[in-house]
């Protein structure tokens, strides 16, 4: 057996004796309240509306987390491990045709359901899929990091198989593709549990074949979450939150915890280029989950704009700590070594996102939403203004909290902010949910439409607009 396949039967191993330990405290947030899964499968359809659902939007509003079907011991679960589910609305001529959930049939979910194992390949023995759901090369499919292939499901949310897209690889894949708007390709930093001395550059084409992998030697096993693509190079966020063995044998379920000996970079990779043109960037010791968007100025810089925290997986067993995050944009300037940093606003905030048809582009819009988990409550969404500095906050209620928004153009050729912001909210009053639409243009005003809910969807990770035509 290899020494990434031990490792990897050892993460496994260990993560099953963990559930039979004393627990570190028997309350767990992300098993409460607006984190607290559901627990079965739903179809409702004809769903009621309160305002004018915008007849240009017909296509799929689907959102991922993770949704466990059981847990023996609270105190030492971890948020970004329970097993996947989907929560879809399907939206056509003005209606709300239907809401479902469905859990992602990985092989252990189908035999606790006591379905039919789905084909296609595996790769490992760590088969949780949860944290976003995209269209591709037509069709949905599931994504998780690190290790488990993608899974694609039908237009009902149901899982077909497990694969990575239409290529026979069997490799570790990403949750955060980032998709080039002239290509249709989709470019990767994909990290793998079982191999902690490389992260690798991939590009999937926009047919679903693999087109390019570029392996990038690092230390320690970081945990990257996100990349970027500008017209010219790949992000690299290289920051210290690892792999650790002493956090695994001690019974973390997550066994990446912060790394003081591990120096924080920023690699900027070659589009074209191989390992050996990749140019780092020193930056203070930091953590960024995510990436609003990056791209190149014709002086030369590339700018990247992160939510950044100062410390992560530091001293919570159960999900992020803190929450001290702010929205701030990284400078890489080719006449230097570090990473310039400013703040584009101090409110604590996470899931930043952009129109997706300036991914890797100048861009006028950034959106996010507040992130003040440590005492559940009312939390904005925010729309940045990254020309004037400007912040226009959106209150979707006092007792609402938002998932992450997601911006769709009125049309293709739309300007930046024509359009709509679509979001599951949850009702922390009768802990209902219930589908926004803002119009972006108006954030200020009420929304659009709201499609009233009757089921609950717990708050979770990440989603897309996926239209009739993907």
């Amino acid at each position: 057996m290899s020494d990434a396949s031990t490792l990897e039967h050892a993460v496994h191993w260990v993560s099953c004796k963990a559930q039979k330990l004393a627990p570190y405290d028997a309350a767990n947030r992300y098993l409460e309240g607006p984190f607290a899964p559901v627990h079965a499968e739903v179809t409702h359809t004809g769903l009621a509306v309160t305002g004018t659902l915008p007849r240009e939007l017909n296509g799929l509003f689907a959102r991922i987390g993770p949704n466990p079907m059981d847990v023996p011991n609270p105190g030492i679960h971890h948020w970004f491990l329970g097993a996947g589910m989907v929560h879809g609305v399907r939206l056509r001529d003005g209606k709300a045709l239907w809401y479902r959930n469905r859990w992602i049939g990985t092989d252990s979910v189908q035999q606790r359901l006591g379905r039919p194992t789905a084909p296609g390949p595996r790769r490992g023995t760590v088969d949780i899929v949860n944290t976003n759901v995209i269209g591709h090369a037509g069709r949905l499919w599931a994504l998780v990091e690190g290790a488990a292939l993608p899974v694609e499901l039908d237009a009902e949310l149901n899982t077909l198989r497990h694969g990575l897209f239409t290529a026979p690889a069997t490799r570790s894949f990403t949750a955060h593709p980032r998709q080039d708007p002239a290509t249709g390709e989709l470019h990767a930093v994909c990290y793998d549990v079982s191999n902690r001395e490389r992260v690798d550059y991939v590009v999937i084409g926009r047919d679903g074949a693999l087109v390019k992998e570029v392996a990038i030697p690092v230390r320690h096993g970081p945990m990257i979450h996100d990349g970027a693509v500008t017209r010219s190079h790949v992000v690299i966020l290289d920051l210290p939150v690892t792999f650790s063995m002493r956090a695994m044998l001690r019974g973390r379920a997550l066994p990446y915890t912060w790394n003081e000996r591990h120096p924080a970079r920023v690699g900027l990779l070659p589009r074209h280029g191989d390992a050996a043109a990749i140019r780092w960037f020193e930056i203070e010791p930091c953590y960024a989950f995510h990436i609003a968007n990056a791209y190149d100025r014709d002086d030369g810089t590339t700018v990247v704009d992160v939510v950044a925290y100062p410390r992560m997986f530091d001293t919570s067993r159960q999900g992020p700590e803190g929450f001290n995050s702010s929205f701030e944009r990284w400078t890489l300037d080719p006449a230097s070594t570090r990473v310039k940093r400013s703040i584009v606003s101090g409110f604590r905030q996470e899931f930043p996102r952009c129109d997706d048809r300036r991914a890797g582009l100048p861009y006028r819009y950034a959106y996010s939403i507040g992130t003040v988990l440590d005492a559940p409550g009312p939390q904005p969404l925010y729309r940045h203004d990254m020309e004037t500095g400007a912040v226009i906050r959106h209150e979707y209620g006092t007792h609402h909290m938002p998932a992450e928004a997601v911006f769709v153009p009125r049309h293709k050729d739309a300007a930046e902010n024509d359009g709509w912001l679509i979001a599951f909210v949850y009702d922390l009053r009768d802990d209902s949910s219930a589908l926004v639409v803002l119009n972006a243009g108006d954030l200020g005003g009420e929304p659009a439409a709201t499609v009233h809910l009757p089921a609950r969807v717990p708050l979770g990770f990440h989603g897309n607009w996926i239209p009739d035509v993907m």
